[in-house]
């Protein structure tokens, strides 16, 4: 049977994060991947040193012309760069009546440039997230997402519920981040990724890797997650799933250039 996932996302030149990276995850997991580009970035291990948005109407047409063709057993949404790409994604999930839609809220590049406008933002949450089955925020996303501060553990949990409250069915904090906002987050060196599905909350665990900066795991992890999801496995199965995959990824990560590192897909044989 082929599964087929749709990534929403920009374009990465040095293919380490992205719509490049969703492709390479999804057909490393035994999928078939396409994909719509909302940006095309300049960009290297270093960060972006320019970016250029695809016009709204250019990203809704290329959605339009996959999903009417081949279709999706689900999407995934990265960067997103303005309201008006916001909904028009909206327009089109609903047109389709798509399922399986795992919202990455990619606002901000690994060096700290903005990538998603403020109404751009308010859009996503008003009406992005309510569509979605998933929401996958780092930390400093949910910050934003949720304007407050994030500090312990006991944030996070407030993080996470507030998105429901936006509409989310799940949301997933990743908590990579943990060491810089001196939470409780990262209990006998490992990475704690907070689930909270609106009832009950849950947590997924993987020992950190001993390796800094590795570009574009957000992006994978989150496509990785859309991936299992398309084959029909449910939610918590395909974040286990997503969860060892990305782990694996950032150990087997390699340095081709002078800043972040790059996954290395070279042996990604496990399906």
């Amino acid at each position: 049977m082929m599964y087929k996932v749709l990534t929403i996302a920009g374009s990465d030149s040095c293919c380490g994060a992205g719509v490049q990276a969703d492709l390479k995850v999804i057909s490393a997991l035994g999928a078939t991947g396409t994909c719509a580009i909302t940006a095309i970035t300049a960009q290297n291990t270093l960060g972006v040193s320019s970016v250029f948005n695809i016009p709204a109407s250019v990203v809704g047409q290329q959605i339009d012309a996959v999903v009417s063709d081949i279709g999706a057993d689900s999407l995934k949404t990265g960067m997103l760069v303005s309201e008006e790409v916001v909904e028009i994604v909206c327009d089109i999930f609903r047109k389709y009546s798509l399922k399986n839609l795992v919202v990455d809220p990619v606002i901000f590049s690994h060096k700290g440039e903005r990538l998603l406008s403020d109404k751009g933002i308010k859009k996503l949450v008003c009406d992005l997230i309510p569509l979605s089955c998933l929401v996958t925020p780092n930390i400093p996303e949910a910050e934003i997402l949720t304007d407050r501060k994030i500090e312990s553990l006991s944030d996070i949990k407030d993080a996470a519920s507030a998105i429901c409250e936006q509409g989310a069915s799940n949301v997933l904090i990743k908590g990579g981040h943990a060491n810089d906002y001196g939470n409780d987050n990262n209990a006998n060196g490992e990475i704690i990724d907070l689930f909270y599905d609106g009832k009950e909350f849950q947590y997924f665990r993987e020992k950190r890797v001993d390796i800094d900066n590795v570009h574009g795991t957000g992006c994978m992890y989150s496509s990785a997650i859309a991936t299992e999801l398309a084959k029909g496995n449910d939610m918590n199965s395909s974040i286990t799933v997503a969860k060892k995959f990305i782990t694996k990824i950032i150990k087997e990560s390699s340095m081709p250039g002078k800043g972040n590192r790059l996954a290395d897909f070279t042996h990604q044989t496990d399906k």
